[in-house]
């Protein structure tokens, strides 16, 4: 890998760690008003750790991709 490849999926990461923890605040803060407190916060994080992963695989492969173009 490139360097410029290996800060594209940092970035990526980078990108994707921000969307967990304003997903998690968001949800956490909604689900505690539905759900009981061991149900809430649980389906929060849950939530928050796929969003968040989703979007850092997304992120990181579109940067990628785009540095590989780049330097090809």
């Amino acid at each position: 890998m490139t360097p410029d490849r290996v800060s594209a999926w940092a970035t990526g990461i980078g990108i994707g760690f921000g969307t967990f923890m304003v997903t998690w605040i968001v949800l956490n803060r909604l689900t505690s008003l539905w759900l009981p407190i061991p149900q809430g916060p649980m389906v929060a994080l849950t939530s928050a750790v796929l969003i968040g992963v989703g979007v850092a695989l997304q992120r990181g492969s579109t940067l990628s991709r785009r540095t590989r173009n780049l330097i090809d």
